[in-house]
């Protein structure tokens, strides 16, 4: 039986919620988008969200709230989702794109600084968008310390501080960034089907998102997605668990892959703990003979940046992020994996070419 790349955690709870909403006829925005906040900012401790319909939405939401002007630059990394280039261009933006480097597939501090000095000198610059790529998280504080607004995406690093937290010791989430959204598309770490939470986590910067108190229904999450989103986010920690049990069965097959050949893992460039979102692999040579070998297994992986904006074509200054389109991997990694998948999913890992 094959085992697809990707595979929702909807379980029965998630159904029931969504059916609920249905017979009552609550399907547009309303109380579930609140309850959806409010249950939300039970873990993450902010002062002001916004339930939105899409990871557009929110960004585009970010830009406005920030009062940015036509013609001021982005700075955005090369492996930033594609649909962030048509936010900018909407909003009349000019992108500055980063590269990364081999190790690690976030923005650093210095990488920031390097494309900040070859920039025109008359190129203002209005906002640094941080997208946690693939689940590593970026150290934001740093970034932050260059004085430009950040705009911080943790749709695929969802979670990343609750292993280290129980009972006795709550998390503790630390956003350096002015705003932050954590989408809830299909691969989202959680999902409703669609969406996005924008959130700003002091009062300074709440006042900013509080302009857009009154956005129109037409971008707000509706409730049918808000029923299924705040299960999601109440069964985070369950599912995190899932996530860790099965990385540590492909991480050991890792290891003895590595031993043998010159693929390699990426590596969390701070004390973050990662979050497990996906298992990917930095290959020696292209990706073709790799996934045509998986296929015969009958196990689906896929380009790792094919959804890019490196992978569109938009970067040719950025060498490093087109390498690793060319190069990385993603194997399927989902709590609904059944331990004989992993088991499959493992074996496939220690016998790659």
């Amino acid at each position: 039986m094959k085992i697809e790349i990707y595979s929702p955690t909807i379980r029965r709870k998630e159904m029931d919620a969504v059916l609920t909403a249905m017979v009552e006829e609550k399907i547009g925005p309303g109380d579930r988008s609140k309850l959806l906040i409010q249950t939300a900012k039970e873990q993450l401790k902010f002062d002001y969200a916004l339930a939105l319909r899409s990871p557009a939405v929110a960004l585009h939401t970010a830009l406005k709230a920030l009062n940015v002007q036509s013609g001021q630059a982005v700075v955005l990394s090369a492996l930033s989702p594609r649909y962030y280039m048509q936010v900018l261009h909407d909003l009349q933006l000019v992108p500055l794109y980063c590269d990364v480097t081999n190790d690690f597939p976030c923005l650093n501090r210095e990488l920031i600084e390097n494309t900040l000095a070859k920039k025109p000198g008359d190129l203002e610059v209005c906002a640094i968008i941080l997208h946690h790529t693939l689940g590593y998280v970026p150290d934001t504080a740093a970034i932050a310390e260059l004085g430009i607004p950040v705009i911080e995406d943790i749709s695929q690093s969802y979670g990343s501080w609750l292993k280290q937290a129980d009972a006795a010791n709550p998390p503790v989430v630390v956003m350096s960034s002015v705003f932050c959204f954590v989408g809830l598309e299909e691969r989202d770490m959680l999902t409703s089907g669609g969406g996005a939470l924008i959130f700003a986590m002091n009062r300074k910067d709440g006042m900013l998102l509080r302009n857009f108190a009154g956005i129109a229904n037409e971008y707000c999450l509706p409730d049918i997605n808000a029923a299924l989103a705040v299960v999601q986010f109440k069964d985070i920690h369950r599912n995190m668990e899932r996530r860790f049990d099965i990385a540590g069965v492909l991480n050991q097959a890792c290891l003895s892959l590595i031993a043998r050949t010159k693929h390699k893992r990426f590596i969390s460039a701070n004390e973050a703990e990662y979050c497990n979102y996906s298992f990917s692999l930095v290959l020696e040579t292209g990706l073709k003979d790799i996934i045509a070998y998986a296929k015969k297994k009958e196990i689906e992986i896929e380009n790792a940046f094919e959804n890019t904006i490196a992978a569109a074509g938009f970067c040719e200054d950025c060498p490093v992020s087109n390498s690793l389109c060319l190069r990385t991997v993603i194997f399927p990694m989902y709590p609904r994996l059944r331990s004989a998948d992993v088991e499959r999913i493992s074996r496939l890992i220690m016998t790659l070419p």
